[in-house]
């Protein structure tokens, strides 16, 4: 799908609910910045989450295709290769604190079925599954009901 055509997909920009930190961030990279796709048997979204370690994030993915991330913003910087530990003064990137990110994906997802990725780049990346509706064929839309398989 290209970016202009992505005016013909409302489902596809989605509301972003930020709260903490996330949502007080008015300069450097931003937080919260959310990316959909969606293809025949899965979703794949990816948020922005600059600065934030990976050991601070948790995912929530709820059936209806809610997704609840929450996460804590550092407020000192540890250098990879140094014991040195520099507590900030300026701030231009998002600030110290907790934050929330809520958004829903277009439609219904299977929560068990997803893999992510926190990229070195500070983008979370996940590729969740949609949810199958089992026996869904014309006889069942037009309500004749199919024996039971379970029976």
């Amino acid at each position: 799908m290209d970016a202009g055509n992505s005016a013909a997909h409302p489902q596809l920009k989605p509301f972003v609910a930020l709260d903490g930190t996330a949502n007080t961030s008015c300069s450097g990279p931003p937080v919260g910045l959310v990316d959909i796709g969606v293809s025949e048997g899965a979703y794949l979204f990816r948020v922005a989450l600059p600065g934030v370690q990976k050991g601070n994030l948790k995912l929530e993915i709820e059936r209806d295709g809610k997704v609840h991330i929450e996460g804590v913003m550092a407020n000192c910087v540890f250098l990879e290769n140094s014991s040195t530990v520099f507590q900030m003064k300026v701030e231009k990137m998002c600030p110290p604190g907790p934050f929330n990110i809520s958004f829903s994906l277009p439609g219904q997802v299977d929560p068990r079925m997803f893999s992510s990725t926190y990229r070195p780049d500070g983008i979370l990346e996940v590729i969740v599954r949609k949810r199958k509706f089992p026996y869904n064929t014309p006889e069942m839309a037009a309500g004749i009901q199919l024996p039971s398989p379970f029976l």
